[in-house]
């Protein structure tokens, strides 16, 4: 039975191993295969003339990222990976590579982004890949258990639609049958309206599309949302359970993914440290003016270079809070003391934002002005509406990306790192 690279040890004895064919050393009567699987890497030693002959004779076509299985005897050797190497009894070619290859997996030419997305499924295989998916991985099933500890229901939403979550900017139409419709931004429309069913706490985990014409390093035009709403809670609430989240997501990678952190050559993975300061819209905008050339106006979005001066000051996670309620979406439900503010909140890691949530307005009419407020006809959004008509508990949320999230967490360049396929302005395929 094929045993996991890892597991492979001296006192395992005899064993067989399948995986690919990650380099070739012939020094004439001595040949050495690194062989690699997803859990990692042993060297095969073939000394020609005391292996079988049909060890010989099925080696002879076997090239770079071939696949093959082989059996024999494991032995100690402190120079091999992992300090073992196996001795092969049999040796079994199952699928030859093609060569050449179209870059290079042992990373020693190394290959810009576009190729090495161009042949992801080669890409792939490298280990520092495999590392950041394997941690992706990770990340994704704790987030399920957090979630599902604290009494939380896993929802879906649809991603075909017929309005658009915060109006028709940034919308890609789509053909269905005689009806417009959209992919969905966000499951925000949705995940309120199950606070109207009872359902208390939801989460969905899932696709969101954005027609956003960017080309820069943390951008995607198809991305995975993490999505919480709760009930009978406010902003404060929702944020310390994201906080907390955070806090776990990175202990639990510390704790239990060395390896990748290390393939990833990661050697200081620090896990943030609770409270997250909270810092006013005001403030933020303030400390961003002092390092720019043009200072923010209030009421002015936080763009990239001010998020840059902000997370330089802060040097941690942090919160922006108190937003102006003219530049959040028409759902963020304003202070009563000063409705020109918001209970809205931004999540920021010292690159860049990770998660936008609010507590919601609950209260039909003022969703309605709020609506028209912002240009948009609340006719569009009747399906949406009628439920606040009949009982909607106060409830906040928020959504979480996950590439940005895996991307800061691992000091990734590039967003399109965090995911295995992405889509971008120019890229449909592979």
């Amino acid at each position: 039975m094929r045993i996991p690279v890892s597991e492979v040890t001296p006192e395992t004895g005899r064993a067989e191993i399948c995986g690919w064919v990650h380099e070739v050393r012939d020094l004439g009567g001595l040949v050495f295969y690194l062989v690699r699987d997803r859990s990692g890497i042993i060297q095969v030693t073939i000394p020609k003339k005391k292996v079988p002959q049909s060890v010989l004779e099925n080696i002879r076509d076997v090239s770079r990222e071939s696949v093959v299985r082989i059996s024999g005897q494991v032995k100690a050797i402190d120079k091999a990976p992992g300090g073992r190497e196996m001795i092969p009894e049999t040796f079994e070619l199952i699928s030859r590579s093609t060569s050449p290859l179209p870059l290079d997996v042992v990373e020693k030419v190394p290959a810009d982004l576009d190729t090495r997305l161009d042949s992801r499924f080669l890409d792939a295989r490298r280990p520092r890949v495999t590392s950041v998916f394997s941690i992706r991985s990770t990340v994704m099933r704790t987030v399920h258990e957090f979630l599902f500890q604290r009494g939380f229901l896993h929802i879906s939403t649809p991603k075909v639609v017929a309005a658009a979550t915060e109006g028709g900017t940034e919308l890609f139409p789509i053909a269905y049958f005689e009806k417009e419709a959209f992919l969905n931004q966000s499951p925000q429309l949705y995940k309120q309206m199950l606070m109207g069913a009872g359902f208390e706490k939801v989460f969905e985990i899932g696709p969101i599309f954005r027609a956003e014409e960017h080309n820069t390093t943390k951008h995607l035009n198809e991305a995975t949302s993490i999505d919480v709403e709760v009930s009978f809670s406010d902003q404060n609430d929702v944020m310390d359970l994201l906080e907390e989240l955070i806090v776990k997501l990175y202990g639990t990678v510390a704790g239990e993914c060395q390896n990748a952190l290390e393939n990833l050559e990661i050697k200081d993975f620090e896990v943030p440290k609770s409270p997250f300061p909270r810092l006013a819209y005001r403030e933020a905008i303030e400390i961003a003016s002092a390092h720019l050339d043009e200072p923010i106006q209030y009421g002015d979005d936080i763009g990239t270079a001010a998020e840059k001066a902000i997370g330089e000051e802060m040097q941690q996670h942090y919160f922006i809070v108190d937003w102006p309620t003219e530049i959040k979406p028409y759902y963020a439900m304003p202070h009563d003391h000063d409705p020109t503010i918001c209970k809205a909140f931004d999540l920021m890691h010292p690159r860049m934002e990770l998660s936008s949530g609010s507590q919601r307005v609950h209260q039909h009419d003022l969703l309605v002005r709020q609506i028209a407020s912002k240009g948009l006809n609340p006719d569009n959004f009747e399906f949406y509406l009628t439920p606040f008509l009949y009982g909607m508990p106060p409830h906040a949320g928020w959504g979480l990306g996950a590439e940005r999230l895996v991307m800061t967490m691992l000091d990734l360049s590039n967003i399109r790192e965090a995911i295995l396929f992405p889509r971008d302005r120019h890229r449909l395929v592979p």
